[in-house]
């Protein structure tokens, strides 16, 4: 027999180990009896499932939305419908992780928004929160749904993400014993919006919202998307330009502006000091066409980088930003009505769904502007009350977004000055703004955008590298982030990282000063 005392190592670690076991089934029997307690008003419950981390799964979904996702880590999950009117209800999942830190967040949608960001669920239960989404009210991406049915409209401007929080921190709560001690939101794009909404709507419901690319300003947004159309023509038009021909125009663009900040890296840092002239691009009689432009396209070139104005010439949505050519021309010069400015006109603004998108004018703009349902623009300047609940929000623009302009978060951040009466060192107390260089719509690029605002950009906890952890920390210990760091990756997320950058708080700007590879994120200065 083995002396005792070579015995009790093996018994202390089969303790562990069985301990750990009883508290993996601790937590799935939790998980298997949370239906019988869900007692909750207008909440019908349609799933509550055991979830073991690494599943792949698999979703009775629309075929539109995702179909699948990998699950990061053991969660409870809880799918339900909550009834939000006599004429809508919306699809809310509630993630809670085995690994739970105590800390409740809600997640966002995209685009016209039927679809539950299932991704994010997983991403950010992973990270140990209390995760809710919600479909927005209806199913799919078409925005159809809103057709003749304001309630379902509802929903999507601002219901939907209202309810989920309601209804996600009671289950929260009633979950785990310890409920929760501070929640977030986390969304992009018209999650971005989402989060403002929150903000602008609902200060103080959440300590910290991290609102990235925002669709605020939605009805210019939606009008800029679609004027593009009338800018460019159809395929084959004397004013349309190939992606072969975007292409020339992006380098042009990088000729011009690329080394403004000191460093020719095929980024630009701050598009506000580029001003592309496309006339350098003219054709010389004779010369060959697929190496220059026409006068008409170069035109076409102009208009694009001009902003937005109505019939009496006020400002309805800024300038596209230069140096995303690459990204826009597939999504917007592409030769077609953009689809969900055609889905909002048809189905929201003229209740017409045989309405010829082709035939869009400034007037239809106008028109929309003025209807502006349930205030979906989400563009009030006063954030006051949110300042005043000591809530944060924090968001983020990359400068090279295909589909909405940073430009326009940089006019708010200036309303926002103005309206509120404050300087840069006021809103940062509780806003702050960072511009990603290299960062297309909330994702890829052609630089630092790994940031952590999601799964496909995750690569750090740590909050100098991760803006949700970023927010928590500032929530949590009163450390605001001075700067987010973001990865360049050589071939996407989980590949090997070219560089880091450190990406600045508006309205600094980032400067190369050398003396180091410009893939050095010491060789960069925010001024």
């Amino acid at each position: 027999m083995a002396p005792l005392r070579h015995l009790l190592p093996a018994l202390t670690l089969g303790s562990v180990a069985h301990s750990a076991v009883l508290a993996q089934d601790q937590f799935q029997k939790r998980c298997e009896s949370f239906a019988d307690e869900i007692d909750t008003p207008n909440v019908k419950v349609n799933i509550v499932s055991y979830v073991s981390g690494s599943t792949n799964l698999t979703l009775d979904n629309v075929a539109t939305c995702d179909q699948s996702v990998a699950v990061s880590s053991d969660v409870c999950r809880v799918a339900m419908a909550v009834t939000t009117s006599n004429a809508s209800e919306i699809t809310l999942e509630a993630w809670f992780p085995r690994d739970y830190a105590g800390r409740f967040i809600s997640t966002g949608n995209g685009g016209l928004g039927g679809c539950i960001q299932y991704s994010d669920l997983s991403y950010t239960s992973g990270l140990g929160f209390a995760t809710v989404g919600a479909n927005n009210g209806h199913n799919g991406t078409s925005g159809e749904p809103f057709y003749k049915a304001p309630e379902v409209l509802e929903d999507f401007v601002y219901r939907s993400v209202h309810t989920g929080i309601v209804v996600g921190k009671q289950l929260t709560d009633l979950f785990y014993d310890e409920g929760y001690d501070k929640s977030y939101y986390l969304g992009c794009s018209t999650g971005g919006r989402q989060g403002f909404k929150l903000a602008q709507d609902f200060p103080g419901e959440l300590d910290g919202i991290v609102a990235g690319a925002p669709a605020i300003n939605f009805v210019g947004l939606l009008s800029w998307s679609a004027h593009f159309y009338p800018i460019t023509g159809p395929v084959g038009s004397a004013t349309y330009l190939s992606l072969d021909e975007w292409d020339l125009v992006h380098e042009e663009v990088l000729r011009q502006c690329d080394g403004l900040d000191g460093a020719e890296d095929g980024i630009i840092e701050d598009t506000d000091l580029c001003h592309p002239n496309a006339t350098t691009l003219l054709c010389s009689p004779g010369e060959a066409s697929d190496s220059c432009l026409t006068a008409a396209q170069v035109n076409t070139v102009h208009e694009i980088y001009a902003p937005l104005l109505s019939s009496n010439g006020t400002l309805i949505y800024p300038r596209m930003q230069p140096g995303g050519e690459q990204y826009a021309a597939p999504a917007m010069y592409n030769g077609q009505p953009f689809p969900y400015s055609k889905d909002w006109w048809r189905y929201v603004v003229y209740s017409d769904p045989n309405w010829n998108a082709t035939k869009w004018t400034v007037k239809d703009a106008e028109a929309a502007l003025r209807q502006n349902p349930y205030n979906i623009q989400t563009w009030n300047a006063d954030l006051s009350p949110l300042r005043d609940a000591g809530s944060k929000l924090l968001t983020y623009h990359g400068l090279q977004d295909q589909l909405i302009s940073s430009d326009d978060s940089k006019l708010y951040y200036h309303r926002l000055l103005e309206t509120m009466g404050a300087t840069s060192s006021q809103l940062d107390e509780f806003y702050r703004f960072f511009q990603i260089s290299g960062m297309a719509h909330c994702q890829s690029g052609d630089g630092a955008y790994g940031i952590g605002n999601r799964a496909v950009s995750d690569y750090s906890t740590d909050p100098e590298d991760n803006v949700l952890m970023a927010m928590v920390r500032w929530v949590e210990e009163g450390v605001p982030p001075e700067t987010i760091r973001g990865a360049k990756f050589s071939d996407g997320v989980g590949s090997e990282i070219e560089y880091y950058r450190k990406h600045c708080r508006y309205p600094r700007r980032n400067v190369y000063k050398g003396p180091g590879n410009y893939t050095d994120e010491n060789a960069w200065e925010c001024i």
